[in-house]
């Protein structure tokens, strides 16, 4: 490039991977301000590094360094909750009820007003880490005194939790005039399960017309109110398929990006880019609404418990995947399979299926558990979801629970009997038979599920490798006749 190091900048680039962004957020600023002094670029973009770039925008922004995109006053206005809260009245969009709380009885006097359950987490965090769903007095006295201790006194954020409520993932381009929704993605289990870890439908399969005619227009609505220059990411809850709520609005790229684009076959990072330096939509030939899709994406997780012997593979609001595969067919079932296949998990078409869940889940299981029995299945089940099914007509072959003597579940597994596992846990503390259950599952390798929504996902996909042939074809097979504008940039370079 034609420059030299100078001795801080070459005492920095010689530090290990990752370095350059440790220490604290004005440390390193200092270090990237040192950088842009050097290479004088026409800005920087903070959009593709997660939380932390947005964090340093204000204070790079305020030392002179030109922030490309999005502003950072617009990146504020999500991230502050109260600016978030007034922003979110304004456009009459739901929130869930919420509160700050910096001692123990101001998290219980809140909690009381919003009602549990709610969810709680240390102000200080990314990820989901350390965050919790609470249901009591007791457990909210437990997680407020933890977290006040750790933090120095830090606030503790409470929120009302949806229970029953389909989550949703959007990620989005806006140019200021224009904006381009690249997916809506249907999370497969429940709120509640941090979105690194759910697995994902693009398009939705489960969604009406109208609740995805509303989550269009909000995304609309913030992307013109934040005026967002590039990516954005929106996550919204539907209640019971009807009342809509906003969740969180991120003016950055989501992790979700790379699942989106190759469904899509739009490359969205790089439009997001090219909007950034001062291009519009338009020019892309992306100001009209995507035109539907005529496959299905499944972008699902992939989990470390086999690695560590006696973990018990329950999902929450704390991130525990460590990477994740996609399935894509013309079919939702198919899709789903594959995502299965390939995060490690081969769904059985046939066999014997075990059911034990929790008592609210008893219910929702119900339509999968008469599709298994169709199909051939024999269904094992613990006592009370054994009697719930015979209440049902669904006829079942019951099995003692670890506590009840031999033989009981965990023989069957260790036995090579079970090839298929729907266990939902029962609260925050899981029983030890559960607990037992989960981990045997995963320590001999049989598929487990541990939702009432997976559990309806899993039995369209083994129905769907019952029906008909699993087949492999290159992406480009799906998405050959989608996006093909080259941004104006890109032509004149190339003319």
């Amino acid at each position: 490039m034609g420059w030299k190091l100078t001795p801080e900048l070459r005492k920095i680039l010689k530090k290990p991977h990752g370095e350059l962004i440790r220490g604290t957020p004005s440390e390193t600023a200092e270090k990237i301000k040192l950088i842009v002094e050097r290479e004088k670029p026409r800005g920087l973009i903070v959009q593709f590094g997660g939380q932390t770039p947005l964090n340093l925008a204000i204070p790079l922004e305020k030392a002179g360094v030109p922030i490309l995109g999005t502003s950072p006053t617009s990146i504020a206005r999500a991230e502050d909750r109260e600016q978030f809260s007034n922003m979110l009245s304004k456009l009459r969009l739901r929130q869930a009820p919420n509160a700050m709380a910096s001692s123990v009885s101001e998290a219980l006097q809140a909690a009381r007003q919003i009602g549990y359950p709610v969810i709680v987490r240390p102000s200080y965090v990314l990820g989901g880490r350390a965050m919790e769903i609470i249901f009591t007095d007791e457990e909210l006295r437990r997680f407020v005194s933890e977290a006040l201790e750790t933090s120095d006194g830090a606030a503790v954020l409470i929120d009302k939790f949806l229970e029953n409520a389909i989550e949703i993932d959007v990620d989005a381009v806006a140019d200021g005039k224009d904006v381009y929704i690249a997916g809506i993605m249907e999370h497969i289990e429940y709120a509640g399960v941090h979105s690194g870890d759910a697995a994902m439908a693009l398009p939705p399969h489960r969604l009406d017309k109208a609740i995805l005619k509303e989550i269009r227009q909000a995304t609309h609505d913030l992307a013109m109110e934040l005026d967002v220059r590039g990516l954005m990411n929106i996550q919204f809850a539907a209640v019971d398929g009807r009342e809509l709520y906003v969740l969180e609005v991120n003016p950055r790229a989501s992790r979700t990006v790379p699942f989106v684009s190759k469904v899509t076959g739009v490359p969205i990072a790089k439009v997001a880019t090219h909007v950034m330096l001062g291009e519009t939509l338009a020019s892309m030939g992306l100001d009209k609404p995507a035109p539907p899709l005529k496959h299905v994406g499944v972008k699902e997780s992939v989990f470390p418990f086999n690695r560590f012997p006696g973990t018990d593979a329950v999902l929450g609001p704390e991130m525990k995947s460590t990477g994740e595969v996609m399935g894509i067919d013309n079919d939702f079932g198919l899709a789903y399979a594959k995502s299965q296949i390939a995060a490690g998990t081969h769904l059985p078409t046939e066999g014997t299926a075990f059911i034990s869940v929790k008592d609210e889940d008893k219910p929702l299981i119900l339509p999968a558990a008469r599709r298994l029995k169709a199909m051939g299945f024999e269904l094992l089940a613990t006592d009370g979801t054994g009697k719930f099914l015979e209440h049902h007509r669904v006829s079942n072959r019951r099995i003692n629970k670890v506590s009840q003597g031999r033989p009981h579940v965990v023989d069957a597994i260790k036995n090579g009997e079970i090839d298929l596992i729907i266990n939902t846990p029962s609260g925050r503390r899981p029983r030890a038979d559960e607990a037992a259950i989960r981990i045997n599952a995963i320590a001999h390798g049989i598929p487990l599920i541990t939702s009432a929504t997976a559990a309806e996902a899993a039995v369209d996909g083994i129905a769907a490798l019952r029906a008909g042939t699993l087949d492999s074809k290159p992406i480009q097979h799906y998405i050959k006749d989608r996006w093909k504008k080259t941004p104006t940039a890109e032509r004149k370079k190339q003319t």
